[in-house]
């Protein structure tokens, strides 16, 4: 074998063997940071009017529970989301105040207060994060409930 065929055999090695290790365990700390970040994001995509930032935070089989239902995967939820996101200004806003991720790094919850515009408490959300393969944090299941303090901190 040449040097270059032999370089770019062990370069391919390396390359497989790193991809098979496994990633530095974070700890749940971090990984609640994770979610926190990615809700942090799912929400500012609302305040941008960003409709198509919102679809990649969900889960290809999100379920959003809602006063009409269950929207059943990231298509329904979108299109049943969609008018949220018509006109200049978002209709409410959201931000976590508690988060927690499993030990195992695999699912994620996330809740907090929905506010209206004029920024009274009009609600509460409740998202079940789900990491990915690909790495990525994408909601699997939202759900919200009229302003509550079921189990929020202080």
């Amino acid at each position: 074998m040449k040097a270059g065929a032999l370089t770019n055999a062990l370069v391919a090695l390396l390359a497989i063997v790193a991809a098979a290790a496994p990633a530095v365990a974070a700890t749940p700390a971090d990984l609640a940071q994770e979610v926190r970040a990615a809700e942090t994001a799912f929400a500012a995509s609302m305040a941008a009017r960003d409709l198509d930032a919102f679809a990649a935070h969900l889960a290809e089989e999100a379920l959003f529970f809602g006063g009409s239902g269950v929207l059943r995967g990231r298509a329904a939820v979108v299109a049943g989301w969609k008018p949220f996101f018509e006109g200049e200004k978002a209709p409410f806003s959201w931000a976590p105040d508690s988060v927690e991720v499993l030990d195992s790094g695999t699912l994620g919850i996330s809740s907090g207060p929905v506010l209206d515009p004029s920024g009274k408490r009009v609600g509460t959300f409740n998202s079940i994060w789900r990491r990915e393969p690909d790495g990525r944090w994408r909601v699997i299941f939202d759900k919200g409930c009229p302003p509550c303090d079921c189990g929020e901190k202080p």
